[in-house]
């Protein structure tokens, strides 16, 4: 196995690969409508790319009021801890902006994995693109 890394994203430069990956794993795996999953916030968020060597295999995005989102890794790489590497560096990059609150809509399925991460459950579990989900926050220490 090569060495895994994050990255910050250009969604204009690195838009063929954050695009290659939310596709494969949001529209082609878990079938969310193509017109949900792209939205006008992707031009203003920060983007982050997680590689295995110089392949990008996940992605996940920070936006400016705190909200983390659109968090994927393609299949044959998940269990290599690279979402927890992505998650690091989006908490990272969200304390040096001053963001103290993260927020984000966690799949009921992949809960606990952020929960490990210091989020805490704050909602009911609710559809979204057809897929239970929960509402989940964590607070800076």
């Amino acid at each position: 196995m090569s060495e895994i890394s994050v990255r910050i994203a250009d969604w204009h430069q690195d838009n063929a690969d954050l695009r290659r990956i939310r596709e494969a794993v949001f529209i082609a795996e878990q079938s969310v409508p193509p017109e949900q999953e792209w939205d006008a916030e992707d031009p203003d968020a920060v983007h982050f790319l997680a590689f295995e060597g110089g392949y990008a295999v996940g992605t996940a995005r920070l936006l400016p009021d705190g909200q983390i989102g659109r968090v994927a890794v393609l299949r044959d790489w998940r269990g290599m801890h690279i979402g927890e590497a992505l998650m690091r560096a989006v908490i990272e990059e969200a304390e040096r902006r001053g963001l103290a609150e993260q927020r984000l809509t966690a799949q009921v399925h992949a809960a606990e994995f952020y929960s490990r991460l210091g989020f805490e459950v704050v909602s009911d579990e609710f559809i979204e693109a057809g897929i239970p989900h929960v509402e989940m926050v964590r607070r800076s220490q």
